[in-house]
């Protein structure tokens, strides 16, 4: 091959490149354009810039912070501020109680936060924050990252340290005149700090192959644990929704309104949580509907929170399209005697 053909070779080359990458650098192209003084030198790959896609954004460092949220069991990463056991009682009877009990006993089949010490080796051990969980920074961490169930990461720090201190009241892991702050959190020792080991066991069993593979139509993708999954009509026994009247279909035509309700509504609807007018309350529906229908879909959609209760945004495509939201509303007013 001639030289004067080789450069053509190579302009080529970066021609079609082009058209599947997208424009480059005029220094790449420059770059990638020489031709070696010896025809039959093959020229290094590192003297070839590596090609930029030009998509998405730089993570600033805002970004990072908002997810750069967990915290140690020696402390690290906790946020400045403090909170005492009697505001906390408070703040828990508020936001807390109505899933997890006035005292962490537990509503309905909502986890338990208190209680269960020295029933660990027994058959079916009672795993609260006291009896179980290792290490308070868990705790604060998993409150301000998750909860309240419906309205996750819309606690101050202050309120997450409130809590937290009064759930290790609860537990009887502090006093009663307690405040909690980032300096004392990692001091607080649990009952059962010592009863974990490093499980060394690797992620999967599974091997590598490139034949005799298993056939991938005879695996079944499980979405739900039997006993485990809180999800109605499979486990309703482990949803507190259960304790509410089923609602059955009378017609196709609200099948939509009613797949939505059970997917995203029916935890709070179903049992009337967290300020939550239950399906089935005619009155709690007609007082809702006294302000407008249209008022209730903006509150569904959007998101709500006030003196009756609070209702998180499911619109906008945040999780649900608006008008699967309405239909979901509607269904909730028809099943209800209005």
């Amino acid at each position: 091959m001639t030289r004067g053909s080789s450069r053509a070779a190579v302009l080529a080359g970066l021609l079609a490149g082009g058209l599947l990458v997208g424009c480059g650098d005029a220094s790449q192209v420059a770059e990638a354009d020489k031709t070696p003084s010896n025809p039959g030198e093959v020229k290094a790959e590192s003297t070839i810039a590596p090609h930029r896609y030009n998509l998405g954004s730089d993570v600033s460092a805002q970004m990072v912070a908002g997810w750069d949220i967990d915290v140690r069991p020696d402390g690290l990463g906790l946020p400045a501020g403090e909170g005492s056991v009697e505001d906390g009682e408070q703040l828990y009877e508020e936001k807390c109680a109505t899933c997890h009990g006035v005292f962490g006993e537990g509503a309905g089949r909502w986890p338990k936060l208190a209680g269960g010490e020295g029933t660990l080796t027994d058959a079916r051990p009672d795993k609260t924050v006291g009896s179980y969980w290792p290490y308070a920074s868990t705790l604060f961490d998993y409150i301000r990252r998750a909860m309240p169930f419906t309205a996750p990461q819309s606690l101050s720090n202050t309120e997450a340290y409130a809590i937290t201190a009064y759930v290790l009241y609860l537990n009887d892991l502090v006093e009663d005149d307690f405040v909690l702050n980032q300096s004392n959190l990692a001091s607080v020792q649990m009952p059962n700090k010592d009863g974990f080991i490093t499980d060394d066991r690797p992620d999967t069993s599974n091997t590598r192959c490139m034949e005799n593979c298993l056939d991938a139509s005879t695996l079944v993708i499980q979405t739900v644990i039997p006993g485990i999954t809180p999800t109605d009509g499979v486990n309703g026994e482990d949803n507190p929704a259960s304790a509410a009247p089923a609602v059955a279909s009378v017609g196709a035509e609200d099948s939509a309104g009613e797949k939505t309700y059970q997917q995203a509504c029916q935890v709070c609807h179903g049992s009337g949580i967290a300020g939550a007018p239950a399906v089935g309350d005619r009155e709690a529906w007609l007082a809702r509907l006294a302000k407008g229908t249209d008022l209730l879909y903006q509150h569904a959609v959007e998101g709500f929170e006030g003196e009756s209760g609070l209702m998180p945004a499911k619109g906008g495509h945040t999780q649900l399209s608006d008008q699967q939201v309405k239909q979901a509303v509607d269904y909730m007013i028809k099943h209800s005697g209005k």
